[in-house]
């Protein structure tokens, strides 16, 4: 049993997903299971109509209307006029307004599930349509009938108990099936595991299914040393174990989720990442015991971060009690922390605002301590640095704050404009 995930960029548009046939028909579609994302930006088009649906209600017209106009344009590239998945389209879209019209709760979390996860619905329809339509036997499987969550929107907990049960149960091992990323089921409402979560999707699939290998299908090589969008140079890392692929995922490298590691760890499942471009390359395997090959610094970078250097009004020290307190609010106001470093005086974080909370957060602790925020910094990790490796990160700007430690350099910078 194999165990694919093909993310957005892979099915952005229908030469796409013509591709990915392809890259079945290479591979062999026996025994396979597929998680698709939703097609190409559309997750962001549907927190579009999410957020219009809420603020914007004179917008929500056009945001449907485009969403509507995208997925109808992929269905004119790929299908003659009269091909009954227009039909499984148009039911879909006409759910979705259903659930407008009807919904009453007030509660955006719940309401963004409930609609966003129709990118990924649209998507695994039409590709298994098209697979059909070319030949190639597939089963379309609803995940919400399989991954059972709890009811946290945006952010759901697996079940894995009744998961598993589900999985075992229900899904027909000999053939190839086509699921959906990203999302689960609490009784009858629909879940989402977070952003990116369709890496995560697979990694259940594959645990409950004692799967032989999971292969994440992207556009580039493998699992780089280095963003080929902030880096001018990067190198292929061809093998890397569990732990340092989790140690990327945790500073925030973006080629695996970091929820994915934990449940192919426990079964010794290994992680494939190749290119879809070019399927006779072999990629980068991620697997038990495994030594990270070539043996090069590895770097990681959040933009977008704020520095915070907090300290006592009364220049006392920076203890258990204040850090305590800090981390409270850093709590309540869902600010994420990426970095933290005290002295005896200060205690400094890093952190993500991804919830435009920070100026709460702000103004809550400004009359019980000195603040002073730097914003629109950028995180550097470099993991296996090296002194030219720092030095190359330090080239970009001014260096806030620097911490090392045995294997991992992280620098917080200024960046030259």
């Amino acid at each position: 049993m194999r165990i694919f995930k093909f993310g957005g960029a892979s099915v952005k548009d229908a030469s796409g997903v013509k591709n990915v046939a392809k890259v079945l028909q290479h591979e062999g579609t026996e025994n396979t299971l597929v998680v698709i994302s939703a097609m190409g930006k559309m997750t962001n088009a549907f927190e579009q109509v999410v957020n219009d649906y809420f603020y914007k209600k004179e917008s929500l017209k056009d945001s449907l209307k485009f969403v509507e106009n995208f997925h109808q344009n992929m269905l004119n590239d790929l299908f003659s006029t009269n091909h009954e998945v227009y039909n499984k389209v148009n039911h879909l879209f006409g759910e979705l307004s259903g659930f407008m019209a009807r919904n009453t709760s007030k509660d955006y979390n719940y309401v963004y599930d409930q609609m966003v996860g129709f990118g990924e619905f649209l998507s695994t329809t039409i590709v298994s349509a098209y697979l059909s339509e070319i030949g190639v036997e597939n089963q379309w499987l609803d995940v919400r009938e399989y991954i059972k969550t709890d009811g946290t929107y945006r952010d759901a907990k697996i079940d894995w108990e009744q998961t598993e049960q589900q999985i075992k149960e229900k899904v027909d091992v000999s053939t190839l099936n086509i699921t959906q990323g990203f999302l689960g089921g609490f009784g009858t409402e629909t879940t989402t595991l977070g952003r990116e979560g369709s890496d995560y999707t697979a990694g259940i699939f594959a645990y409950c299914l004692d799967a032989d290998s999971v292969t994440i299908w992207k556009d580039v090589q493998g699992v780089l040393n280095a963003d080929p969008r902030v880096f001018s140079e990067t190198a292929l890392l061809q093998e890397i174990s569990y732990t340092e692929a989790i140690e990327m995922a945790f500073y925030g490298a973006s080629v695996i989720h970091p929820k994915t590691i934990q449940p192919l760890e426990q079964k010794n499942i290994p992680l494939y990442v190749r290119s879809f471009e070019d399927v006779t390359k072999l990629g980068t395997c991620v697997g038990r015991g495994k030594k990270i090959t070539p043996e090069v610094p590895c770097f990681i970078v959040k933009k977008n971060q704020i520095l915070v250097a907090i300290s006592a009004k009364d220049f006392s020290f920076m203890v258990e009690d204040n850090i305590s307190d800090v981390f409270k609010k850093l709590h309540d106001y869902n600010l994420k922390v990426n970095l933290i470093q005290n002295s005896a005086i200060s205690f400094s974080v890093c952190i993500e605002d991804k919830y435009n909370n920070f100026e709460n957060f702000y103004n809550d602790l400004k009359g019980a301590y000195k603040i002073r925020a730097y914003k629109d910094t950028t995180l550097y990790t470099i993991r296996h640095f090296n002194d030219e490796a720092i030095k190359t990160i330090r080239k970009r700007g001014k260096s806030i704050i620097r911490q090392i430690n045995t294997e991992t350099a992280q620098l917080v910078i200024q960046e030259n404009m």
